[in-house]
């Protein structure tokens, strides 16, 4: 249930503070005055698209925040915990900036969001009814949601599509390779000898720097012994030698330490370096140990060398690339062998057609009890909308054999306005008033079975009025007994039947245009219902009209 909606420098609001309660709330006013503002402030902060034209004009950002109370909302609660997005239990706090340039932000929270969360939270939260919803009730596709919608459908619908274009892109990859067969093959035969021929060759990933290491290594064995041994000669064998020098020279200053102590800092330098020489001639000849002339293993790796070179410049690539280029082209020829396999891609094409079907059925046998209910419940509720006999019936038209993304059958609203006649489509027999009252109809019935607890109707009573009005308003009351319903309506007979209401009136104040939001009292309900019955002059006799209406309801 929404508690409080704050908006700031949004249109022609500057700060608004509005605390919401249960049951049955209409906004009255002028034409223009900014109720239907309200609605769309609250709309932004469930996700709604908006840009630098809402901020108020002078302003550098429009605020607008709604805080809901969840407590019966336990799936939104684990929503927000898997979101890492939770808040003060049983409470949501959703917020939405918009900047002078366009930027938005959204916070859920006060944690950073983004609009599909606000949208996802917004699902469980709100359910707004437009004014011009009764125009899109003439379009297919409206009609086929909103009845899946009302049936709870909507996710195996999602389903029914998945299904239907993993479907139809198998069958499109079979059709192309009965058409492109040829081509195919000829990749495949040339990807086979290519990949052989490397796996033939077996370069593993880091071989190629190991092969060079050795090969230099084989390459310069000789020098490398030589060189090797004048160095340990230099170091070690000689008496001229580094090593028994540094020895010597330690020995010496070590007699002269007893007469002067400063030559410690020395000594401890030439006895560090006489050891880090004696582990260098330890390390040197351990090498020498192990260092050999090998021409047959020298032969060996030039050989592989000349190999990897070969490879190397078939395949105009680093000798150090062609491990990544195999499992290239092992990957696609793996591809290609389940594309070229006419008998695989026809039986998972037809696991998938069957997949589909059975979806559609499980779909098209929901849709039949739904459709029969809902023309069954609209039906009942045009008896009271000043139609009677009217009838309202939800067909369901088979696609094609072949079925469609959206399942097996097409749904369409058909009404008989009159008693004695034919349905026939929505579209083409319903005039503008009997369309609003249809439309009404329908959004009461669907939002009455809907799971979110706030429910808001934006002069969706357009083109209704007298008798039909005051029903209208009685089914708003009704359905405000178990959800929160907020109405914006220009129509006295809807306003009376309120719980509470509430006046937008605008001002203009240090040159600027402001809306104003009123709690009426009994007192003021009596003269706002009077106004909207008699219009600029409020008489007596309007305000005892207005009177009676508030008192019968």
């Amino acid at each position: 249930m929404l508690r409080t909606l704050s908006i700031r420098d949004f249109v022609i609001v500057d700060s608004l503070e509005l605390e919401f309660h249960s049951g049955f709330t209409v906004l009255t006013g002028e034409t223009g005055a900014g109720k239907s503002i309200l609605i769309d402030a609250l709309a932004l902060t469930l996700g709604e698209r908006g840009d630098a034209a809402v901020v108020r004009a002078g302003c550098d950002r429009a605020d607008i925040g709604a805080e809901f109370d969840i407590q019966l909302l336990p799936g939104l609660g684990e929503w927000l915990r898997a979101a890492e997005l939770e808040g003060d239990p049983g409470s949501i706090l959703l917020r939405r900036v918009i900047d002078k340039s366009g930027r938005s932000r959204a916070f859920v929270n006060g944690r950073p969001a983004t609009l599909s969360q606000l949208r996802e939270a917004g699902e469980w939260l709100v359910d707004i009814h437009g004014q011009h919803a009764h125009q899109s009730l003439l379009k297919a596709d409206a009609q086929r949601v909103l009845l899946d919608a009302h049936a709870g459908l909507a996710t195996l619908a999602a389903q029914v599509a998945d299904a239907y274009r993993r479907w139809q892109k198998l069958a499109q990859a079979r059709a192309e390779y009965e058409t492109h067969a040829s081509q195919r093959n000829a990749e495949r035969e040339q990807l086979q000898w290519q990949v052989e021929e490397l796996e033939q060759l077996a370069l593993a990933p880091d071989e190629w720097e190991a092969v060079q290491a050795e090969h230099a290594r084989l390459a310069h064995a000789a020098s490398l012994i030589e060189g090797v041994q004048v160095v340990l000669s230099t170091l070690s064998e000689p008496d001229a030698a580094c090593l028994p020098q540094l020895s010597g020279a330690g020995a010496r200053l070590e007699l002269l330490l007893g007469y002067d102590q400063r030559l410690r800092e020395a000594l401890d330098l030439i006895q560090s370096g006489a050891a880090q020489v004696q582990e260098a001639v330890y390390a040197l000849r351990h090498y020498a140990d192990r260092l050999e002339l090998d021409p047959q293993r020298l032969a060996a790796v030039e050989a592989r060398m000349e190999a990897i070179h070969g490879s190397a410049r078939k395949f105009r690539l680093a000798p150090q690339e062609l491990p990544a280029h195999l499992q290239q082209l092992q990957s696609r020829l793996a591809e290609l062998e389940v594309a070229s396999n006419l008998e695989t891609l026809a039986k998972q094409e037809q696991q998938a057609r069957s997949g589909y079907f059975d979806l559609a059925a499980k779909l098209g046998a929901g849709r039949k009890k739904a459709a029969a209910r809902l023309g069954k419940e609209v039906t009942q509720a045009m008896q009271k909308l000043a139609m009677p006999g009217g009838r309202f019936e939800v067909a369901l038209e088979p696609y094609p054999p072949e079925g469609s993304v959206h399942g097996s059958e097409q749904v369409e609203f058909l009404v008989a306005a009159n008693p004695g006649v034919g349905a026939r489509a929505l579209a083409k027999v319903a005039s503008g008033g009997e369309l609003s009252r249809i439309s009404l109809a329908i959004q009461v019935i669907t939002s009455a079975a809907a799971r979110v607890p706030t429910l808001i109707f934006d002069e969706v009573d357009a083109g209704i009025g007298g008798g039909v009005a005051e029903i209208v308003g009685r089914q708003l009351k009704t359905l405000g007994k178990e959800r929160q319903v907020l109405c914006v309506t220009h129509l006295p007979q809807v306003a009376a039947q309120a719980d509470r209401q509430w006046s937008v009136s605008k001002f203009g104040a240090d040159g600027r245009v402001k809306t104003l939001v009123s709690v009426l009292d009994q007192k003021g309900r009596i003269e706002e219902v009077a106004r909207m019955l008699g219009g600029t002059e409020i008489t007596p006799t309007t305000r005892k009209h207005a009177a009676e209406m508030l008192s019968l309801r």
